[in-house]
This record gives structure tokens, C-alpha cells and sequence, in this order.
């Protein structure tokens, strides 16, 4: 292949997923723009998002690129029934979101008390995050290897297109479940 056939390929496969990236990108500030009375009820909240969020794309990103490489050495088939490897690594990936969840909601309530900052209870921290968390991990698992798998499939090189899809689609739904836990954790304490 030539530099020019290599290049038409990779911006062929890689185009898409970045415009999905973009589009992604806009929802979720377009969500996370739209919380503030969500972050006014739940002080401390904002400082958690950016840890939430890279949470999100480190850990479902990195099991899009272990599901990528176990296709490409043949030691899974692009399909969910039937492989115990590819189950372990989800709920793996799912666990670890989980603890680094607890982790960052945890780290920030112990950082904004130290500073002196105002900050929602720790129950209330850590309960968002898990159930955020919990959430998120499931839509991101699915994610992934739906993309991986029917990129794949279709002929393309999974390792393109999970980076920029499966980092976007933590934005998307790292924000949107972020919401959704906030809402379901106030309304049980009576908030």
C-alpha cells in the first residue's frame, strides 16, 4: 500500500467516528450546561465531573482496546454468546469503573472538606457516583462491544474507531446517568 492508499483509508474509517465524536461532545455540554440547579443541590457535584468523565473513556476504552486485540489474535469470535473471556472482561471493566467511581467521590468530599468548601454529605457523593457509575458501565460495555464487534464485521480496524466512539459515548452517558443519579438519589433522601 501506498502513504496516499493508507491515508484514505484511515481518514475513511476514522471520519465517522470523529464527527460522531463531535456530535457526542455537544450533547453532553449541552446536559452538563443545563444542571445547575443539580449542582447547586448537590455541592461538590462539579468537582466531581471531570473525574467521572475520564473514568468513563480510561476504563471502557481500554477494555474496547483488550475485546480489539483478543479479535485480531483470534482468541475471541465477534459474538456474545458463548465466551466466558469476553463476559469476565466486562464485568472487570465494570468493577473497576465502580471503584474508581467511589474513589473520586470519596477524594472529593475528603479535598473540598479540607479546603473548606462546601460539600454535600459523603452518602450523598458516593451514592451518585455509584449509581451513575453502575449505569454508565452497563451502556458503555454494550457500546463497546457493539462498535468493536460490528466494526470488525464490517471490515474495519476496531482499535480506530473504539478511542474516539467509546470516549465520546462516556461523555454522553457519563453526563446523562451523572443527571439521572442526582435526580433518583435526592428524590429517595427527600430532596
Amino acid at each position: 500500500m501506498t502513504v496516499r492508499e493508507v491515508a484514505v483509508e484511515a481518514y475513511r474509517e476514522g471520519l465517522p467516528a470523529l464527527a460522531t465524536s463531535v456530535l457526542g461532545g455537544l450533547l453532553a455540554g449541552v446536559v452538563l450546561g443545563g444542571m445547575r440547579s443539580e449542582f447547586r443541590l448537590v455541592p461538590g457535584l462539579l468537582v466531581l465531573v471531570p473525574a467521572l468523565l475520564a473514568t468513563r473513556g480510561n476504563v471502557y476504552g481500554s477494555l474496547g482496546a483488550r475485546i480489539s486485540t483478543a479479535l485480531h489474535q483470534g482468541l475471541v469470535e465477534p459474538r456474545i454468546r458463548g465466551d466466558d473471556r469476553l463476559w469476565r472482561a466486562i464485568v472487570a471493566a465494570i468493577a473497576n469503573g465502580l471503584v474508581a467511581s467511589l474513589f473520586a467521590a470519596a477524594v472529593a468530599f475528603l479535598v473540598l472538606s479540607w479546603l473548606g468548601r462546601p460539600a454535600a454529605p459523603l452518602s450523598v457523593l458516593l451514592s451518585v457516583a455509584l449509581l451513575a457509575g453502575l449505569l454508565s458501565g452497563i451502556a458503555l460495555s454494550l457500546t463497546v462491544v457493539v462498535v468493536v464487534f460490528a466494526g470488525y464485521r464490517r471490515g474495519h480496524n476496531p482499535d480506530t474507531l473504539v478511542g474516539p466512539i467509546v470516549t465520546t459515548a462516556g461523555d454522553v452517558f457519563g453526563i446523562a446517568f451523572l443527571l439521572l443519579a442526582v435526580r433518583v438519589v435526592l428524590l429517595a433522601g427527600g430532596g
